[in-house]
């Protein structure tokens, strides 16, 4: 490299480097002030992540973060936000795109894909531990799964008589009357609660009428509240106002960690796999490091350390729970292939449709 190409490269004024030292210390101050430009050009290396706040946040800072930093020499910036929050950001960021790397829930994840907001995702050794389930796409992979279900106050029903629910019909039991929470159809547990509705009465995705007759006819008279986040519907059934409702198997683990009598069930039509998607953004400045971090968070250390931390089931089968764990997350094969999933191409084109119509119908 000859001495024009060498300033270019280190960003130095190696003329002025050499002129200002005595000919015995121009080589170590030179040497020393290239390493420190090098220093710091590599401090720019910077990789963003989009995904949710809260526990999860918790724990790729504290736990998943550092060792990947570590061993790629690479900042991370975690960037928190829900879902539909950060597919928001990937559309108005279009063509000037900030995030390498965006974990998502399933449904906002195959709008990304049908946008064209994502790559292809790269073969590597782990994509062949995964359940298929979890191949979203050739461009998105899921990284974890839970179980959309029912969740009921074991004390309050034992004390009524009522037996646990096992179907999603239960939830129209009329002894419910005013003591059910039902997340909105904007929140993926309403949605999904729906469309099962709709399948139990011959209808589904592509034909929802059954499932809003039977929610605004059957359902709706017991709901006391369509609390829309996690921790509003914690707090009704904490306070016992609320004895029963529709859950994520993540959320009431985080329930049932704080000591409440909280039961989940997968009712017999099956649970509903939701599942939380990661993909490397198309429009990318670091697209092989965004690679390596989804394949670094499908590692069986990292699916232990969710399973542990926040309720998300393994995609990748060689992962070993302890019996506790393994208990309180969609987990093993059986379990994985008792699970439904949606068909997000049809509910994306008409999920706009569906909330105007829940907004007149149910939720009056």
């Amino acid at each position: 490299m000859d001495h024009a190409s060498r300033r270019s490269s280190l960003g130095l004024p190696l003329r002025r480097c050499s002129s200002r030292f005595a000919p015995k210390l121009r080589m170590a101050a030179c040497a020393a002030l290239a390493l420190g430009a090098a220093a710091l050009a590599h401090a720019q290396t910077t990789l963003y992540v989009a995904n949710v706040g809260g526990s999860n946040e918790q724990l790729y800072r504290q736990k998943v973060i550092p060792a990947f930093e570590k061993a790629h020499d690479v900042k991370i910036v975690y960037v928190a936000g829900n879902s539909s929050d950060t597919l928001a950001k990937l559309q108005a960021q279009k063509g000037h795109q900030q995030i390498n790397v965006a974990v998502m829930d399933d449904g906002p994840m195959y709008q990304a894909m049908q946008l064209g907001l994502c790559a292809k995702i790269d073969d590597a050794p782990v994509m062949k531990d995964l359940y298929p389930l979890a191949r979203l796409g050739p461009t998105s992979v899921g990284l974890g799964i839970v179980a959309t279900g029912i969740g009921y106050n074991a004390d309050a029903f034992k004390k009524l008589g009522l037996p646990a629910p096992d179907s999603w019909k239960s939830l129209e039991d009329p002894r419910l009357k005013g003591k059910l929470g039902v997340p909105p159809i904007t929140v993926t547990y309403g949605l999904h609660t729906l469309v099962m509705l709709a399948r139990l009465n011959g209808g589904g995705e592509k034909n929802i009428d059954p499932g809003f007759t039977a929610m605004t006819k059957q359902v709706a008279p017991n709901v006391l509240s369509w609390a829309p986040t996690p921790g509003e519907m914690d707090g009704l059934m904490q306070s016992g106002d609320v004895i029963a409702a529709v859950y994520g198997s993540g959320r009431a683990v985080a329930l049932q960690n704080t000591g409440f009598p909280l039961k989940f069930v997968y009712p017999k039509e099956g649970g509903v796999a939701l599942q939380v998607g990661a993909c490397a953004l198309a429009e990318n400045a670091q697209p092989q490091l965004s690679q390596q971090f989804i394949q670094y968070l499908l590692s069986p250390q990292v699916q232990e350390l969710q399973a542990q931390a926040i309720g998300l089931g393994p995609v990748n089968k060689t992962v070993k729970l302890p019996p506790d764990v393994a208990a309180r997350v969609p987990y093993g094969p059986d379990q994985i292939a008792k699970l439904t999933a949606m068909d997000w191409t049809t509910i994306n084109q008409h999920r706009a449709e569906w909330t105007a119509r829940w907004n007149r119908s149910v939720e009056r």
